[in-house]
């Protein structure tokens, strides 16, 4: 019986590629190291803005297009509302981690996704923020996330896509797990 060959494409992913390249990966692991960078600057008020272009991966230098990302508060927290404000940022980047690591595992997978959405919600108590009580956390204190997925799949399969996007998603990691973060200060 010949085995049924699984498409090139799935779910928008080139599935060969990516096959290739965690071969590479697995073969070279030096290849897989990734510096990525943001640089912000302060406009005014709580109005920054980032700019998102270049990187290194296997200690080489590249460039994707040039992201500008702004942020600000909403008028209730003190800003002018030109962008989100930065935990606001930080649900979309961990809705988008999520939502590609479900899709590639689902294309890894051969498993066809005819919609996904996210729907994420978070609380945050600002008498941290404010310095009005150190015992409250700064950050979010919990956030909620609801995946909606239409897919031909056994729900089984849909369940174990939603756990492997939280087992290999790098911002979910980043989210749940204390990452070492060094600051240093350049006066001008």
């Amino acid at each position: 019986m010949a085995r049924k060959k699984q498409p090139a494409v799935v779910d928008g992913v080139d599935v060969t590629n990516m096959r290739e390249t965690i071969e590479q990966v697995r073969q070279h692991p030096e290849q897989a190291q990734l510096k990525l960078r943001a640089h912000n600057h302060w406009i005014d008020g709580a109005h920054g803005r980032t700019i998102i272009q270049d990187f290194s991966l296997a200690g080489q230098e590249d460039q994707h297009t040039r992201f500008t990302l702004e942020a600000d508060e909403p008028p209730a927290l003190l800003g002018t509302d030109t962008g989100p404000n930065a935990t606001e940022a930080a649900l979309h980047a961990l809705a988008s981690c999520l939502n590609t690591t479900f899709i590639y595992y689902a294309a890894a997978m051969g498993i066809e996704i005819e919609e996904l959405d996210l729907e994420l919600e978070g609380d945050i108590d600002l008498q941290g923020f404010l310095g009005v009580d150190p015992k409250v956390r700064n950050g979010y204190q919990e956030i909620r996330v609801q995946f909606h997925v239409k897919s031909d799949a056994p729900p089984e399969k849909i369940e174990q896509l939603t756990q492997l996007a939280q087992q290999h998603s790098p911002v979910f990691d980043v989210v749940t797990h204390a990452v070492p973060v060094q600051v240093s200060l350049q006066v001008e």
